[in-house]
């Protein structure tokens, strides 16, 4: 496979991990500047198109295996990123719980707590745009639907 294919699988893999509106919105505000536009599309290539569209793990699976990784290893910011990924995925609040419960006994009770501190963030965020989203089409179908024109009486 070439790098632009590879690009293209990325690109696809990008857009389901984010849905249409934050991959639309990471691709403006995040990697809207040339530097980070680089950044990405390097990413997007190797880390997206190579690693994450490979044959054997799905999504959910590898959504968790990377949530664990930044764990882990103290990433913060891409752990909050991960995090939403891996709820998108079908994983629940308690399973990630869970999750980083059982890794405190391997890399410690710090990294653990920053990691759950993230969590709480990331659940309250992922419900309010849950919520945001069933209210969404309601407003656009009040704003479409009109009362039909009453006829005049003769």
């Amino acid at each position: 496979m070439n790098n632009d294919d590879l690009y293209q699988k990325g690109m696809e893999v990008r857009r389901t991990l984010h849905g249409e509106a934050s991959f639309k919105k990471s691709n403006t505000v995040t990697y809207g500047d040339p530097l980070m536009t680089n950044f990405i599309k390097v990413a997007t290539t190797s880390v997206f198109g190579a690693l994450w569209a490979r044959p054997g793990l799905d999504l959910k699976t590898r959504a968790l295996v990377v949530m664990v990784s930044d764990a882990c290893t103290g990433q913060e910011a891409e752990l909050h990123i991960h995090m939403i990924f891996a709820l998108k995925q079908g994983w629940t609040e308690e399973e990630i719980t869970e999750v980083l419960l059982q890794l405190m006994g391997y890399v410690g009770a710090p990294k653990i707590r920053e990691a759950m501190l993230i969590a709480v963030k990331v659940f309250a965020e992922y419900k309010a745009s849950l919520k945001a989203a069933k209210k969404a089409p309601k407003k656009a179908a009040k704003k479409v639907t009109k009362k039909p024109a009453k006829k005049a009486l003769k």
